[in-house]
C-alpha cells in the first residue's frame, strides 16, 4: 500500500492534534489500530517506513517508531528484518477480521448480551436493588453510629511502615483476629473451636460460594429454608446446585421425610433467626436435623447473621454446639454488627474441612485484607466491638419498638407481626388479600423503601404477601412519617 494511502487513513481515522492531551505517538498508534480493525489495512499489508510517514505526517521519527512499537506488542504488526513492518495475519482478537465482516449478517442482535446460561439465571433471580439505605431498607445498620475515631486509628497504625507485610497477600487469615473470634464467639455464643478452625472471607456470600463449590458437584442437591434468604440461593444457583425448597412453620424449617429421600449435599439454614420471619428453630427440630443430615452424609452451614443483636437474654446455643458429627459449618459477618463495606465474614469448620477449604479459599480467592483484620483483632480484643454492640441494641430496641407502635397502631388489624427477637428487620404477612409489590412499588414512587415478603419465596405455591421492613438505619424522628405513607397505602389497599 503506499503511503499516501496510508497517511491519508491516519489522517481520516484520527487527525493529528498538535495541542491536545494525547501525545501525537498514541494519536499515530490508535489511528494505525483502528484502521487493522475495520480492516482498512487488510493483513499482509506493508507500512510506510517510520522516516517517510514521519515526513508525510510533519512529526518526528521517533514519534513514528514509538506508535509502531506499541502496535509491535500488542501483536497488531509484525517487523521482518531488512523487509519492513507489516500488517499481522494473526491479530490479538480471537476472530480474523475478515470473518468477522462476513460473519456480521447473522450475528446476534446487539441488544442480545453475550452471556451463559447460568448468567441469564443469575440475572433474572437478581434482587439486589441499587437503593440501599432509607426507610425501611431491610439489612442495613446505621454506619453514622459506628465508632469512625476508633478504626481509623486502628487502620492507621497498620498502615505504618513497620506493618508493610500486612500489605501482602495473607496465609490463611490473620492469626490474632482468629483467636480473638474463638474467644469471643466461647464468651457471647458458647462456641468452642480452636483459631485453625476459623477461615476468613471477603462476605457471606463468597463463604457460601467456597463451601458449595468445595463440598458439592454440579447438580446435587441443597436445602434451603423456604422463605429464605435470595442470596444464598443465587450462590448456590451458579455453583450449579439445585436449590430445593423447604417450608417453614412456628418451629422453624420443616423437612418432611419426602424432603430427606432426596439426600440433599448442603443444608443451609438460619436457626436462631430464621431468615426473614425471624423464627427461632425449636430445640426438638435442631435435633432432628442434625440427625438427619448424619444420616444422609449432609453438611449443613448455619448462618448465625445476626447473633449479636439480640433483644432476649437467652438465645439458644448454636447447631454448631450442639453437633457430635462435625456435620455442622457456623458462617458469622460483621456487615450489620458494624458496617456493610467491611465485607468480612468468617467460617467457623470441622477440623476435618481446616485443610481443603484453606487450601480452597486461597486457590480460588487469593486472600488479603490483612490490615482490616489486623485492625478488627484489636477492635474486639480491646473491647470496642462488644461496646459498640451493647450501644447498638438500644438503639435499635428504641427505633423496633417506633416502628412497631406506628406499624400496628395504624392497621394492626390487617398485619401480623413474625420475629422481632433479633436482627434490624420486621416482618408483618398481610391478613387480607393485598399485593405486596403493588405497595412496595407504590411505597417507593413517594420515597419509602420496602421489601414484599412473596419475594423471599421460593415455592409459590405456598407464597405468603407481606413486608419486610429494616429499622436499623432509620432515626426514630423519621419513623413515623414514613409510616404514616405506608399504612396509607396498605390501607387503601383493602377499601
Amino acid at each position: 500500500m503506499e503511503i499516501g494511502l496510508v497517511s491519508d487513513l491516519v489522517q481520516e481515522v484520527m487527525e493529528l492534534r498538535r495541542d491536545g492531551d494525547v501525545p501525537l505517538h498514541r494519536q499515530i498508534y490508535s489511528a494505525l489500530q483502528q484502521a487493522i480493525i475495520q480492516n482498512q489495512l487488510p493483513a499482509g499489508t506493508k507500512l510506510p517506513a517510520s522516516r517517510d510517514l514521519a515526513r508525510v505526517l510533519g512529526v518526528g521519527r521517533n514519534t513514528v517508531l514509538r506508535g509502531y512499537e506499541q502496535l509491535l506488542t500488542e501483536g497488531y504488526v509484525l517487523g521482518q528484518i531488512g523487509a519492513g513492518t507489516f500488517v499481522a495475519d494473526t491479530l490479538p482478537d480471537a476472530q480474523p477480521l475478515g470473518r468477522r465482516r462476513a460473519d456480521s449478517a447473522g450475528a446476534a442482535p446487539a441488544t442480545a448480551v453475550p452471556i451463559s446460561r447460568r448468567g441469564h439465571e443469575i440475572a433474572r433471580h437478581a434482587d439486589s436493588g441499587d437503593v440501599q439505605h432509607g426507610a425501611f431498607m431491610p439489612g442495613i445498620p446505621d454506619v453514622e453510629l459506628f465508632p469512625h475515631d476508633v478504626w481509623r486509628r486502628l487502620i492507621g497504625k497498620y498502615l505504618r511502615r513497620r506493618h508493610a507485610g500486612l500489605l501482602q497477600y495473607s496465609v490463611r487469615g490473620h492469626a490474632p483476629l482468629k483467636a480473638s473470634l474463638t474467644h469471643y464467639l466461647h464468651a457471647t455464643r458458647c462456641i468452642q473451636a480452636a483459631p485453625d478452625q476459623v477461615l476468613l472471607l471477603n462476605g457471606c456470600h463468597q463463604a457460601l460460594d467456597l463451601c458449595a463449590r468445595m463440598l458439592t458437584d454440579p447438580g446435587d442437591i441443597v436445602m434451603m429454608e423456604d422463605p429464605g434468604y435470595w442470596g444464598a440461593r443465587n450462590v448456590f444457583r451458579a455453583a450449579g446446585l439445585s436449590v430445593h425448597p423447604v417450608s417453614v412453620d412456628a418451629q422453624g424449617m420443616a423437612p418432611s421425610e419426602a424432603d430427606w429421600a432426596l439426600r440433599p449435599r448442603l443444608i443451609f439454614l438460619t436457626p436462631s433467626s430464621q431468615y426473614p420471619t425471624g423464627v427461632v428453630l425449636s430445640l426438638a427440630r435442631r435435633r432432628a436435623i442434625l440427625a438427619k443430615a448424619a444420616e444422609c452424609g449432609a453438611w449443613i452451614i448455619e448462618d448465625d447473621y445476626d447473633n449479636e443483636l439480640r433483644y432476649h437474654r437467652h438465645p439458644l446455643a448454636p447447631l454448631f454446639g450442639l453437633s457430635t458429627s462435625d456435620r455442622v459449618i457456623y458462617l458469622g459477618t460483621f456487615s450489620k454488627a458494624m458496617f456493610p463495606g467491611l465485607r468480612l465474614a468468617y467460617l467457623i469448620v470441622p477440623p476435618c474441612l481446616v485443610e481443603p477449604l484453606s487450601v480452597g479459599s486461597a486457590e480460588l480467592y487469593r486472600e488479603g485484607r490483612l490490615v482490616e483484620q489486623a485492625a478488627l483483632a484489636d477492635f474486639i480484643a480491646d473491647g470496642h466491638f462488644a461496646s459498640h454492640i451493647r450501644r447498638m441494641r438500644m438503639v435499635y430496641a428504641e427505633r423496633q419498638a417506633a416502628l412497631r407502635t406506628a406499624i400496628e397502631g395504624e392497621i394492626g388489624e390487617l398485619v401480623t407481626l413474625s420475629g422481632g427477637q433479633a436482627g434490624i428487620h420486621l416482618v408483618y404477612f398481610f391478613q387480607a388479600a393485598i399485593d405486596d409489590h403493588a405497595i412496595a412499588a407504590a411505597a417507593l414512587a413517594e420515597g419509602v423503601i420496602v421489601r414484599p415478603l412473596s419475594l423471599y419465596y421460593q415455592d409459590r405455591a405456598i407464597s405468603r404477601s407481606g413486608l419486610v421492613l429494616g429499622y436499623a438505619g432509620v432515626a426514630v424522628d423519621q419513623i413515623a412519617p414514613a409510616a404514616v405513607i405506608l399504612t396509607r397505602l396498605i390501607r387503601a389497599a383493602v377499601s
